[in-house]
């Protein structure tokens, strides 16, 4: 069922927004560039983003913070009314920018990226919707004297004369079971295939039950992450999800990244400790998906996995030793089907595991799933992919050629680095504006809650807001001469107070400071210099891009203007941006669902052509010039350019 919209108006802006219904008026007041002076991240304790409600209907925005007076005149709090009419808002003076003629310079309202996800009607309609494990239901006559047959025979034969299954390939443990099995229900029996990548290899049965179970043919789908790994439980007969599941990665207190892993695998029990780690969240989640979704792990047929070179390949238990050492070899760019059971995953001895192959030590299996579930690999438009997180995986191409990158961002974009960092979970301060005038800032927090501290799409927006207000300058350094409290120096280090701790779940101010910045310029630098450095090596401009693919933890949420503004995404327009969200999840889903990628993923796996960046000589000279807010060179920026310009002409 579509959801309601309706129209929001801001006044004395005259800035409309269309919102969705229940969102609050200080969420569609970022949407549509209005500044509301609020800093308590949206739970209502600091009583500043004080609206008046002209026409239309909100629900609630009343608490203590309101007088009787102030109710009957129309007065909430923008952070607490939620939207259910079209809506007339004016916003007084004491709860927006000091200053009118600042206007010009706010943000427009907010671009983010459209989303994209998988068309399950499409796939059927193509005559993809088939699953690589499938059920099938037999009725078996019963053997007599004149038919005595074995019970592999007889199944043998029922499949080839009536479902048209040749080349078929049983395996023991299902030929211990098939005696027993086909006699408990008069020879009425579901077998689950696992058809082969090749149209002439062989089927494999590997699991047979009593009855008709065909309605009833699970997967479950795993993004295996440095940081966290997600699942989901796939039904394989409608292809929808079930269950929804995700933990840290048990590893992450060996080290924070993939080096620090290796190293850690190069001790004496060490491959075999990280191998055990990583399933025991894999196990955890399945756990957690079984219970939520009511589905028998008899009836789950496969596991479908991704994850970079170096995750992978701890998780199967091989040496990563060679992947950071020149000429950094992964140990294999494919993996055969595995039985779950052989690598310690706790689902039945008859689930195969599919494991996403990989292209070079730094570029793995959740890039390529991303690309295949994206279907950038079957497109015409030139398009950029971007997996934004620790390390930011790059590629450029189209279906008929590509070129891929990895480059090392560091932890800023999930919260590591960062003084006040912290993943996306409650508390986190997710939307940023500021009054250029005053430079008070206005804030909301993931669940409308007390700030606790800054996620990594907060933090590129209130980057790029303090750099517009002049705040900090093209170095992220801040601007000494303003007259604000919020701007000081703790320790030797200059900062921004973002919340005061009255404010906070912490009881602490929560700032950000100068090296906070730092370590955000040169992550969004590695990035850029690694989308400018493929476009170089193959001879192209980032005018000649037709659409970006963003994919990670954070990326449904970015501001693209701002993420532009800051030098982190090639100036493009908006609209050639979408999101896929967890592409290495998407990616392992699809898999599940159509034996289509099974089959076309070598051929794009052999497609695709890395660099390392490292040994790319324009890098380091792209990455130098990316150390700035947005860049060296403004001609690439020209939206930015003339922001700056109009910024300097209204301050005159």
């Amino acid at each position: 069922m579509a959801e309601n919209r309706y129209k929001v108006v801001f006044l004395p802006h005259d800035r409309v927004v269309e919102v969705a219904e229940g969102d609050t008026l200080i969420k569609a007041a970022m949407d549509a560039g209005v500044h509301i002076n609020a800093s308590c991240g949206g739970e209502g304790v600091c009583g500043k983003c004080r609206v008046i409600i002209e026409t239309g209907e909100v629900e609630d925005g009343v608490n203590e913070r309101l007088s009787a007076e102030d109710i009957e005149k129309g007065v909430r709090l923008a952070c607490r009314a939620r939207v259910k009419d079209d809506v007339v808002v004016r916003v007084p003076v004491e709860s927006s920018i000091s200053d009118k003629s600042a206007l010009d310079i706010q943000r427009v309202p907010r671009r983010t990226a459209k989303i994209m996800q998988i068309d399950l009607e499409q796939l059927k309609e193509q005559g993809l919707f088939i699953p690589p494990v499938e059920k099938k239901f037999l009725e078996l006559p019963p053997p007599d004297a004149g038919d005595n047959v074995p019970d592999v025979t007889r199944m043998v034969n029922v499949l080839r004369l009536k479902h048209d299954e040749h080349r078929l390939e049983f395996l023991l443990p299902v030929i211990r079971k098939i005696p027993d099995v086909i006699r408990e229900q008069d020879f009425k029996v579901t077998v689950t295939m696992v058809r082969p990548v090749r149209e002439d290899g062989k089927t494999q049965i590997v699991n047979v039950q009593a009855g008709d179970t065909t309605a009833m043919n699970y997967a479950i789908a795993v993004d295996i992450g440095t940081t966290t790994v997600y699942g989901e439980l796939v039904d394989l007969v409608t292809g929808e999800v079930l269950a929804r599941d995700g933990d840290f990665n048990a590893q992450i207190s060996y080290g924070e990244d993939v080096i620090t892993r290796i190293v850690q695998a190069e001790k004496p029990g060490g491959l075999k400790k990280l191998h055990d780690l990583v399933v025991g969240t894999i196990n955890r989640i399945i756990g957690n998906l079984v219970k939520r979704s009511g589905v028998d792990t008899d009836d789950i047929s496969t596991i479908t996995l991704a994850g970079n070179t170096t995750m992978t390949q701890l998780f199967l238990e091989i040496n990563p030793r060679y992947i950071r050492r020149s000429p950094y070899v992964p140990a294999s760019t494919f993996y055969p089907p595995i039985r779950a059971a052989d690598i310690d995953i706790d689902l039945d001895e008859h689930v195969i595991a599919l494991v996403y192959p990989q292209i070079s030590s730094y570029v793995g299996g959740d890039i390529v799933a991303g690309v295949m579930g994206s279907g950038m690999y079957r497109s015409d438009e030139l398009t950029l992919f971007i997996d934004i997180g620790t390390n930011a995986e790059i590629v450029i191409g189209n279906k008929d050629w590509m070129v891929c990158a990895a480059c090392s961002a560091g932890p800023a974009f999930e919260g590591g680095g960062i003084t006040f960092g912290m993943r996306a979970a409650k508390g986190a301060i997710e939307d940023f504006s500021i009054d250029p005038v005053t430079f008070e800032p206005m804030i909301i927090t993931h669940g409308n809650s007390r700030p606790v501290g800054i996620c990594g799409s907060g933090l590129i927006i209130m980057v790029a807001m303090l750099f517009e207000a002049g705040v900090i300058d093209s170095n992220g350094k801040f601007n000494r001469e303003l007259d604000t409290p919020r701007i000081r120096e703790t320790d030797g280090v200059y900062e921004y107070v973002v919340v005061w701790k009255e404010n906070t779940a912490i009881d602490r101010d929560i700032v950000l400071t100068e090296i906070d910045i730092d370590n955000l310029i040169r992550a969004k630098g590695a990035i850029y210099s690694g989308c400018m450095t493929l476009l170089d090596e193959v001879g192209l401009g980032i005018d000649q891009l037709d659409r970006i693919i963003l994919s990670g933890g954070f990326g449904s949420y970015i501001d693209l203007e701002k993420a532009m503004i800051i030098g982190l995404l090639p100036e493009i327009d908006p609209e050639k941006v979408s999101f896929i969200g967890n592409g290495s999840l998407m990616g392992a889903r699809m898999s599940a669902l159509t034996n289509r990628i099974r089959r076309d993923v070598g051929q794009v796996v052999q497609k695709m052509t890395n660099f390392e960046l490292s040994e790319t000589s324009s890098y380091m000279d792209h990455y130098m010039a990316a150390l700035f807010i947005p860049h060296t060179d403004l001609n690439l920026f020209p939206s930015v350019r003339d922001r700056m310009k109009a910024r300097r002409k209204a301050a005159v």
